[in-house]
């Protein structure tokens, strides 16, 4: 009887499951679109995410909610939400803030509560503005238009030398996948037995790395259903 590979064993398991019970909670801004203030209260650690999250206590109400910590932020500092200067941590209307302003957790549509530019170290530049868009660089260099009612937070996300800094030890990066769930170490087809991998073993020629879409689990290993492989050709 053959044995199960990696990836048909975690087939027949369960769907992926975060361990959200440890996470903080939802980090979004607030749907309120009045002018209001609010102030840092904590910066803390946030295991479902590589930047720090900032606490902050709003205005005349008993609520507290969490965004993505700018560099340079600290603690007792007040945030503007909807109207104020173009400060570090406010968040402010793309339409208000001026081209060459670095700004992160953009949101794709008004009201969402951010999506774009919320890693460490992450941010965009606002490049212009024009009849209700504004056009904003993002870390790729691609440039994306978006409505100028949509909110974004002056500034780049904290955390900006994470990657920088090596794991040095396997038992530090296992950990740092298990905080996800994820599967650690993963471990290469060539670098297997026979018996483990379609790539595995070392007393036989190369195999072909392309297989048909309707290959069981043990056999869709390399480049699935491929039109093509390699480089291709110069235009």
């Amino acid at each position: 009887m053959g044995k199960r590979l990696i990836q048909q064993r975690r087939g027949r398991g369960g769907r992926y499951k975060a361990p959200s019970h440890r996470y903080l909670g939802k980090v979004s801004y607030i749907r309120n679109r009045e002018p209001t203030k609010g102030r840092v209260i904590d910066i803390k650690h946030d295991p479902a995410r590589s930047a720090p999250v900032a606490v902050i206590a709003l205005e005349n109400t008993q609520r507290n909610i969490l965004l993505p910590a700018a560099e340079g932020m600290m603690l007792g500092q007040e945030i503007m939400f909807n109207h104020g200067d173009v400060s570090i941590g406010n968040v402010l209307p793309l339409k208000d803030i001026p081209e060459g302003t670095q700004i992160y957790n953009i949101e794709i549509n008004p009201g969402d509560g951010g999506k774009l530019c919320r890693s460490s170290g992450g941010f965009a530049i606002v490049v212009g503005h024009e009849k209700g868009k504004t056009t904003i660089r993002l870390p790729s260099r691609k440039f994306k238009i978006l409505k100028s009612t949509c909110r974004a937070t002056i500034g780049k996300v904290a955390g900006s030398g994470r990657v920088e800094q090596p794991f040095v030890k396997a038992g530090k990066k296992f950990y740092a996948a298990k905080a996800r769930n994820k599967l650690y170490p993963v471990v290469s087809g060539v670098a297997m037995n026979a018996v483990d991998h379609p790539f595995g073993g070392s007393a036989k020629p190369g195999k072909h790395k392309t297989v048909k879409r309707d290959v069981p689990p043990g056999k869709k290993v390399g480049s699935i259903a491929a039109r093509r492989t390699g480089k291709g050709k110069k235009k």
